[in-house]
């Protein structure tokens, strides 16, 4: 006897808990270092006296680091400063190159869409760490500087990316009908270009903010944007790596809480993006799977 399975009342609740178990895997990993980051400095108290360097006990629950400051309290500030500039430098990527990628696309004037890449393919072909160096040679930026110059050497790519979606959403027959209708220009790129890209730019975000953090972390790793002995989590992994073997907590804590900000970020973006699979929720098995309930 055969009868008919909906293959979607099949699939989309394995698809479903999948995404919730990748969603909650994600928060999990990005709760601590995101709370420490945000609210850390509220509970660090005032500083206490210096102890000996690289010392274990003695009322540090981490021990102290190569000045003697005490690393729990350390780390409890040296979250904030790197992810405040990393979400900044994110945000203001995106907003000099969602403008210029949509224009680019959209514009007739050839003249104008070489006027607008062209510039950005000779930042392109810089690597991004060099070019961070190289200027902050010239300047000292703080930590608004190091977030500028990071969503500098981001633009490029990212215009590059909202360029070629929107092209390929732009030569659909829709935005066609949009101009013969009499659309304004505004109404074309952000309320039909603008809205169908948005799955791509979610998953360029994902990826694009921890290269971001991986910049800005490097950046103050290499003392650009930060003050040598500032309380900020790529700081300490630098300061503190000559007694590795001596204090570890003082190296190993700050860089776990950094690999686990990325890491979480991305699973938090890949759950947020996920579609169900109506063809079969696992792949090949999942098809089987169908097969199977449909025969019997």
């Amino acid at each position: 006897m055969t009868t008919d399975v909906d293959i979607s009342a099949v699939v989309v609740p394995a698809t479903r808990r999948r995404r919730t178990g990748r969603f909650a895997l994600g928060v999990a990993v990005i709760a601590v270092p995101l709370f420490l980051a945000l609210l850390g400095p509220v509970f660090a108290g005032e500083p206490g006296a210096r102890s000996a360097s690289f010392t274990l006990g003695g009322g540090h629950w981490l021990g102290t680091d190569f000045v003697g400051r005490d690393v729990w309290r350390q780390v409890l500030h040296g979250g904030r400063p790197v992810v405040l500039t990393a979400l900044g430098a994110g945000a203001l990527a995106y907003l000099v190159a969602l403008p210029v990628g949509l224009i680019a696309a959209l514009t007739h004037r050839r003249w104008l869409e070489e006027l607008l890449m062209r510039p950005l393919d000779v930042l392109i072909a810089v690597p991004s760490l060099l070019l961070i160096l190289l200027v902050s040679s010239v300047f000292t930026p703080g930590a608004v500087g190091l977030a500028l110059l990071v969503a500098l050497v981001n633009v490029p790519d990212a215009a590059r990316l909202v360029r070629a979606a929107a092209t390929e959403a732009a030569a659909r027959p829709v935005v066609e009908a949009l101009r013969l209708q009499g659309e304004s220009w505004w109404r074309t790129a952000v309320g039909y270009v603008g809205r169908t890209i948005l799955r791509t730019l979610g998953a360029d975000a994902g990826t694009r903010l921890t290269g971001v953090l991986y910049l800005v972390a490097t950046a103050a790793f290499l003392g650009v944007g930060v003050a040598p002995d500032a309380a900020d989590w790529a700081v300490m992994v630098d300061r503190n790596r000559t007694g590795l073997f001596v204090q570890p907590w003082a190296v190993v804590v700050p860089a776990l809480l950094i690999v686990a900000l990325t890491t979480g970020t991305n699973l938090l973006f890949d759950a947020a993006l996920e579609k169900p699979d109506v063809r079969g929720g696992n792949g090949r098995r999942g098809e089987r799977r169908v097969r199977k309930e449909r025969r019997s």
